[in-house]
């Protein structure tokens, strides 16, 4: 394992590889149509096992690096590599600066917790790297708009790790909406069922010796340790994200956006509740969103229409010729009081995706965006953090869609961004 050398040396490194990409940017490696493509992987439990499963399997890929800040986590790692590409020769990192250091490296994925998104797809795209990222794109509103800048400046490719955004569910969905099948859509109801576990009490203790919990934390406030707060039940605390909620909303509000593409955000209105323990992200939120163009509703539990009881997720189009009921994997079709599961004489007009990482590694060859990519993810994405804030601060509030922040309210403007933690401002 490449072990961490002082703070000073590492940025006398940092800057020397900076400097000369600046000055030299054909060193960076460029992958031609023909090259398999080198993948690095950053944050390696939970989804990032996923993400080293899909990606090691693809043939046009050779998984060159292994990062965590859990030891444990690495070691696992690299035995499933072993399996699935034999005669790997990749590298383990306890930083992932080190591994952006490397200008062999064509691509990284990234699936640590949310807090540590957006610093990690910035400096791998000023490293001439392109992003797997996870969802949520990123913590705050402010590093999504930093992240966009730095990936146009940097002529990089990203992909957000929506899944289900490659299904032929969604893109069937699309298309129908957009046929105009069931009229003009003015109103659309999303939600997601289930409470986040009840953590505590808490057990505040000594960090386990494979962990660098300092790092873990990196950019968000300093806390002592305590097993409930790391690894997978993070997301239930805000310091790191924003529970159920923020777990979710993208991979529900990606269709609708694809359909519908609301704009002109003009009022956000949320009300929840507190969970039970030490976590503080909502036990259940419903939050209403005024747009130019839509009324967009999300809840915590099915809304009062035909089939939402069902389903856990799912998404319900009201159009003033019919409706449209889906969720991940399905969809029923509502006009005139009869309901079907499709429209056969709508025509297939969206190309069908070769895969959500395929997508992405045929991005990076070709250099043209993909599916989710950071511009289309953080439109999307922009309403969540802003329905959080309207939970913390108990009030509806006013948006400026074109200025990008709250109307006459510096509490809530303040929370589109949050200091990071000394030392750990890396970008």
């Amino acid at each position: 394992m490449t072990h961490q050398s002082n703070r000073r040396e590492f940025l006398k490194q940092g800057s020397a590889a900076a400097l000369s990409m600046a000055l030299f940017p054909s060193l960076t490696r460029k992958v031609a149509p023909s090259d398999r493509v080198r993948v690095a992987h950053i944050g390696l439990n939970g989804m990032g096992t996923n993400h080293l499963n899909w990606f090691a399997k693809l043939p046009e890929v050779e998984v060159v690096g292994l990062c965590d800040v859990d030891e444990t986590h690495l070691t696992k790692a690299l035995n499933t590599l072993q399996t699935l590409q034999p005669n790997t020769t990749a590298k383990t990192y306890a930083d992932f600066r080190y591994l952006l250091d490397r200008n062999d490296i064509d691509a990284i994925t990234c699936a640590t917790p949310d807090h540590w998104h957006a610093q990690i797809a910035i400096m791998a795209f000023q490293a001439g790297k392109d992003v797997y990222g996870e969802k949520p794109l990123s913590y705050s509103v402010r590093e999504g708009q930093k992240m966009l800048k730095a990936l146009n400046r940097y002529d990089r490719i990203f992909q957000l790790g929506t899944q289900i955004h490659a299904g032929d569910n969604y893109h069937r969905v699309v298309e129908i909406i957009k046929s105009g099948a069931i009229g003009n859509v003015k109103t659309v109801r999303i939600w997601k069922t289930g409470f986040p576990p009840v953590l505590g009490p808490a057990t505040y203790q000594t960090p386990p010796a494979t962990l660098n919990w300092d790092m873990w934390q990196g950019p968000a406030p300093a806390s002592l340790y305590t097993p409930e707060r790391c690894h997978f039940t993070y997301r239930y605390f805000l310091d790191y994200s924003g529970g159920v909620f923020q777990d979710f909303w993208c991979h529900i509000a990606d269709v609708v956006w694809w359909a519908i593409n609301p704009t002109g955000l003009k009022r956000v209105s949320a009300k929840g509740g507190a969970p039970e323990g030490i976590g503080d992200a909502p036990k259940w939120i419903d939050i209403d969103y005024e747009f130019d163009n839509l009324s967009l509703h999300w809840t915590s539990t099915p809304p009062n229409v035909p089939g939402a009881d069902k389903k856990g997720i799912g998404a319900y189009f009201e159009g003033d010729k019919g409706t449209l009921l889906c969720d991940y994997n399905t969809r029923e079709i509502t006009i005139n009081g009869v309901t079907m599961t499709d429209v056969p004489e709508i025509p297939i007009t969206i190309e069908r995706s070769p895969g959500h990482q395929q997508n992405f590694i045929n991005s990076v060859k070709s250099r043209k965006q993909p599916e989710s990519n950071l511009a289309y993810a953080r439109q999307m994405t922009m309403p969540m953090h802003l329905g959080l804030i309207s939970y913390r601060l108990g009030q509806p509030l006013e948006w400026n869609a074109r200025k990008e922040k709250f109307r006459h309210n510096s509490e809530a403007n303040a929370l589109l961004s949050r200091e990071y933690r000394k030392g750990w401002d890396l970008i």
